[in-house]
């Protein structure tokens, strides 16, 4: 039966692929199915070096780099067709946008298996029966990884080391290696399973035995690391002096465009019905972003007397909304995060920097409008890209603000180095019911991780909670949930030197290529 399955081409190059990458879906949120990895990535490690050695008998009417291509093609669409279907949700909301549904479902991963069509296309013709091959395998899918993260708009969505959100032990090394590297380690990981079938078993069982007492030890790292800051941030007295008090509000808002006057006092009703306000405590409230959906702040001014009424000069609000500004003799339009006194006036204003493609902007927009296209939010013309902004500085707390999607952003998150607290707003209602929310929220435990800050994420329809610098979710609203949460955070100091992470994944990457050039002889000898 396997000699059937391997003689046939279509199985081999078609398949079998497809069905690997469908299948590492289960390894992300919500199912953390991780060790599925160490079945997926050593069976592709395997396919491509079968297709190596076969390709010019078995597979001779076909060119060789081509089949080596279409293995990892065919596996990345399979990866993305499972991993990214919710983002056709996003279409659901516009009857005019609807026909796109099946073609997001079906491009989307045609265009982004591309990136794993290079990764087997680059390595196949190196790897061999032994753990070097190993590392150069990893390097490749590593680097894809790194460059899908970084070209044209990038999107660095389920990479391999994003299946280790449920164990906040493994991934505490990140705040000093980074997001990528992270990623090029854990490929090599996943794929050790392989070192039982290499001949030569001895010298490849040494190396790989001293990769994984690596892994266990950054394990043991973690687990040390997590159980120190939780004694520290228990002892209330350690920092009770130097906190702020935050209230997270989960509205759980339907979407919906062109809001009335009614509508708009509506939802701001609700809001500060959620929020709870105690006049004569001092209280940040963070709102998600999209509460009101197509709206400006300029027509927000008018309710000001409902803000003056319902909160004190003890108060800040921190919500999203469409804002408005000249520059250059026209005007433009942001995704911002602004924060407000009680007077409605603005403190504060962050213009969101990562805009969504086809979501708040439309690429090539004189040439697709003439197709029909528009982008998918309402409301305004194509949002304008903000710029690297200051920080918030709120008694003494640096914070950060990110915008929804922006949290998925390593480097974003890591623009400013001397900062307490990252506040990250979201509008998840955008993806209903999927694993869309889920893996989305998975980004920010990592963030918090990477930076050694706290994390404040407020989703609509989406998991908003409190998240501390070692990624452990101290308080949280499903999606489902409508309410708030209340919690003092403390001042975490995050004044060491800011480490250049991207520079620590290429001296990994070289450290790789270097021990495979080294020892692809040695090891067989």
């Amino acid at each position: 039966m396997l000699a059937y399955l391997l003689n046939s081409r279509t199985n081999v190059i078609f398949i079998i692929p497809f069905i690997l990458g469908a299948l590492t879906v289960f390894s992300f949120q919500p199912f953390n199915f991780t060790f599925i990895n160490f079945l997926i990535i050593p069976l592709i490690f395997f396919l491509t070096l079968y297709v190596k050695k076969k390709s010019k008998n078995i597979y001779r009417k076909k060119p060789y780099l081509l089949n080596l291509f279409l293995l990892g093609y065919i596996f990345g669409i399979g990866y993305f067709l499972t991993g990214t279907y919710w983002i056709s949700n996003s279409l659901s909301f516009d009857d005019n946008l609807k026909f796109l549904i099946p073609f997001t479902i079906i491009l989307l991963p045609i265009f982004l298996g591309l990136f794993f069509g290079l990764a087997t296309l680059l390595v196949g013709p190196f790897i061999r029966n032994d753990f070097t091959s190993i590392l150069i395998f990893s390097s490749s899918f590593g680097t894809i990884d790194f460059l899908r993260g970084k070209l044209l708009s990038g999107f660095p969505w389920n990479l391999w080391v994003y299946s280790w959100s449920w164990s906040l032990e493994t991934i505490q090394s990140l705040k000093f290696i980074g997001l990528y590297a992270g990623n090029l380690i854990c490929v090599a990981f996943f794929c050790l399973p392989a070192l039982f079938f290499f001949k030569k078993q001895k010298k490849n069982f040494i190396l790989g035995t001293i990769f994984i007492l690596i892994f266990f030890m950054n394990y043991i790292f973690g687990s040390i690391s997590i159980n120190k800051n939780n004694e520290i941030i228990n002892n209330y007295n350690y920092y009770k002096n130097n906190f702020i008090s935050v209230k997270i509000v989960s509205p759980s808002f339907d979407l919906k465009y062109n809001l009335t006057n009614t509508d708009t006092e509506e939802l701001l009703v609700k809001l500060i019905k959620f929020s709870e306000p105690v006049e004569s405590k001092s209280t940040i409230f963070v709102w998600p972003e999209g509460v009101f959906t197509g709206s400006n702040f300029k027509e927000l001014k008018k309710y000001k007397s409902l803000f003056k009424s319902s909160f004190s000069k003890n108060h800040l609000i921190i919500f999203g909304v469409n804002t408005e500004k000249e520059e250059n003799l026209s005007m433009k339009t942001f995704n911002s995060l602004i924060v407000t006194n009680n007077n409605l006036d603005i403190i504060y204003q962050y213009d969101k920097q990562k805009l969504v493609p086809f979501g708040e902007f439309l690429p090539m927009e004189n040439v697709l409008k003439k197709l029909g296209l528009k982008k998918v939010t309402e409301g305004y013309g194509a949002f304008s890209k903000g710029s690297k902004q200051p920080l918030l500085n709120i008694e003494g707390f640096k914070i950060q603000p990110l915008i929804c999607y922006e949290i998925i952003f390593p480097n974003l998150s890591e623009q400013h180095n001397y900062k307490n607290l990252i506040i990250n707003i979201s509008e998840d209602a955008w993806f209903g019911d999927s694993i869309g929310p889920q893996q989305h929220f998975a980004k920010a435990i990592f963030r918090a991780v990477e930076n050694n800050v706290f994390l404040i994420r407020s989703a609509n329809k989406g998991i908003s909670a409190f998240i501390d610098n070692k990624g452990v979710i101290r308080k949280s609203l499903s999606p489902s949930e409508t309410g708030s949460i209340e919690l003092d955070i403390p001042i975490i100091s995050n004044s060491s030197k800011k480490i250049k992470k991207d520079l620590i994944f290429f001296i990994l990457l070289f450290t790789y290529v270097l021990i495979f050039v080294s020892l692809k002889n040695k090891i067989n000898d």
